[in-house]
């Protein structure tokens, strides 16, 4: 009986010890999570915000198209012969009058000689006659000649003075034929490659091969076919005098680096393509458009006029709307409906859905939802014309707590 109760006395005294152990580790350990700091809360997403203002803006509607030559001109003979001269360099610049080609004058130049013997014969022969004619109207007075003999000089005074016109005409024929052999530039611009080379014989006539093409340089059209509301709206001022501002990019350029107008609009619609031929003229004093090139060209037609403009980048799509996520001065989020206008660079006419002062989310609308709150981080409305100043930098998170010696 003894050993019985030592043995539940030691059982005893050692759950005695247990329970003690755990109590005093519960509350150690309570302890440290009393001193242990609360866990820090998530920080803010960080997102660019832009404030809406007013600005003036004129309302462009952008085209494709190409340019082409004021005046183009297929340089032919005007004379047969030979080829003796050619008097520029393939693609030079040439003025209006500058001798290209050479025919051989040497017949020509005969052949003036020859119309200006013909010419001194019938001068000759004109003068006897018409002195002949005055001796016989003196004669007829005193009946001292007969009728017939008077109608004969009359008649051979008037065919002499006819002969020498043809003469006149004949050595001025001859005279154009032989300035003919220098031909010569109609308009000043740049020349083609010479067609045909020294020489070879040419023949006259508008059948004729050229010799080469000639293009004026400065100025020089840019041609596009404009939409039936451009055309109303827009470009039908330029019939009544009013100057429409127009605007040319080249392929290699980004923006549109020329500033012209309207020259002229064809007089129909092309129904089946619902457009109207456009000729806008543009300055090229430097020579750098050439006929042919693709031309980037926008038409200005609206006055000046205040309107709020929004970075491409802040509209979203949802589905067949519009919106943008704005942000109030507590850094909530809200989504908002808007209409669109016109393109200005990276940027957007906003018709209606934002009003002046109105913040909008530029960059991160993927890190926000409407409802939520954001830290915004104010940026300049670039429209992308400059990057947006980097976002700022994110919260460090929360040390470790130390543990109590």
């Amino acid at each position: 009986m003894a050993i019985l109760r030592t043995s539940r006395s030691r059982i005893a005294t050692a759950a005695i010890v247990t329970l003690a152990v755990v109590g005093l580790g519960t509350f150690g350990a309570m302890r440290v999570s009393a001193n242990a700091p609360e866990k820090a809360a998530a920080p803010l997403p960080e997102v660019d915000v832009a404030t809406v203002v007013p600005q003036t803006v004129t309302d462009w509607q952008s085209y494709s198209g190409r340019l082409e030559a004021v005046e183009k001109v297929d340089v032919r003979p005007q004379v047969s012969g030979t080829i003796v001269a050619v008097n520029f360099k393939d693609g030079a610049l040439v003025k209006k009058g500058d001798v290209l080609f050479v025919i051989d004058p040497r017949p020509y130049q005969a052949e003036v000689d020859r119309a200006a013997a013909q010419l001194a014969g019938a001068q000759a022969r004109n003068g006897y006659a018409q002195s002949d004619w005055q001796r016989a109207q003196r004669l007829i007075g005193d009946n001292a000649i007969a009728k017939r003999d008077y109608d004969e000089k009359q008649n051979a005074a008037r065919e002499a003075s006819a002969n020498l016109k043809a003469a006149e005409a004949a050595l001025e024929t001859a005279r154009i034929n032989l300035g003919y052999t220098r031909i010569t530039a109609p308009v000043s611009g740049r020349v083609s490659r010479a067609e045909i080379t020294l020489g070879n014989v040419v023949s006259a006539g508008a059948s004729a091969a050229p010799l080469t093409t000639l293009v004026s340089v400065s100025p020089i059209y840019a041609s596009f076919d404009a939409d039936e509301q451009t055309y109303l709206q827009y470009i039908n001022g330029a019939r009544n005098g009013r100057k429409v501002p127009v605007e040319l990019g080249l392929a290699n350029e980004t923006g549109y680096s020329r500033s012209g107008e309207i020259d002229s609009v064809d007089n129909r619609l092309d129904t089946s393509s619902g457009t109207i031929r456009v000729r806008a003229r543009f300055d090229n004093a430097d020579g750098a458009l050439v006929p042919g090139l693709y031309a980037r060209v926008k038409v200005g037609g609206s006055a000046p006029h205040q309107a709020l403009l929004v970075d491409d980048a802040a509209i979203n799509t949802d589905q067949d709307k519009k919106f943008v996520f704005v942000v109030d001065q507590q850094g909530r989020v809200s989504y908002r409906e808007v209409q669109q206008g016109m393109q200005h660079g990276n940027r957007r006419v906003i018709v209606s859905g934002l009003s002046a002062g109105d913040r909008v989310v530029v960059n991160g609308t993927q890190r926000v939802r409407p409802g939520e709150q954001v830290k915004p981080h104010m940026v300049p409305m670039t429209g992308g014309d400059a990057p947006s100043a980097p976002l700022a930098s994110t919260a460090k998170p929360a040390a470790p707590a130390k543990a109590d010696s």
